[in-house]
């Protein structure tokens, strides 16, 4: 064994660090990261907060930043598109258990009445305007995101009004 022993009595050994380390051992010798801005300023060189984000796009004070370019806000033209379906079956349990209880009695054919629906496509949301076009395609989650969407594209209207 060649390592010290720091449990030794005597001896000018010590164990770990100096104590208190210098701020010059913490990190790896560079410079810390700067804070971000306050009060909701964005970085410099970037467009401030953003008022609202649909998708991909985002509108922030005077322009629409998107992934093809920033667009100018003021007569950038907006449009929505459904491409969503909603389906309304019965399940299969459902048929299975009013097949079960119609033995036993006729209140099983209420089962029959259950229904499941289901929520497929998505909401196509197109911003154009400064001679650039982007479109984005949102996920939908249920009949409610279309009127989500058209509230979200009927604010960015007035702004861009």
């Amino acid at each position: 064994m060649n390592q010290p022993n720091p449990y030794q009595d005597g001896g000018d050994y010590q164990w770990g660090p100096a104590y208190p380390p210098d701020p010059a051992e913490y990190g790896h010798g560079f410079a810390p990261a700067p804070l971000a801005p306050l009060g909701g300023q964005g970085a410099p060189g970037l467009p401030g907060a953003p008022l609202l984000m649909i998708g991909d796009i985002t509108v922030v004070q005077d322009s629409v930043v998107t992934p093809n370019g920033t667009l100018p806000l003021k007569g950038a033209v907006w449009n929505v598109t459904d491409l969503s379906r909603t389906e309304e079956k019965t399940p299969t349990h459902a048929i299975v258990l009013a097949v079960v209880f119609s033995v036993f009695c006729l209140l099983g054919l209420l089962f029959l009445l259950m229904k499941e629906r289901r929520t497929t496509g998505f909401v196509q949301v197109g911003v154009a305007g400064g001679g650039r076009h982007h479109t984005t395609m949102i996920p939908a989650t249920g009949p409610e995101t279309l009127y989500w969407v058209m509230g979200q594209v009927g604010h960015a209207r007035l702004l861009s009004a």
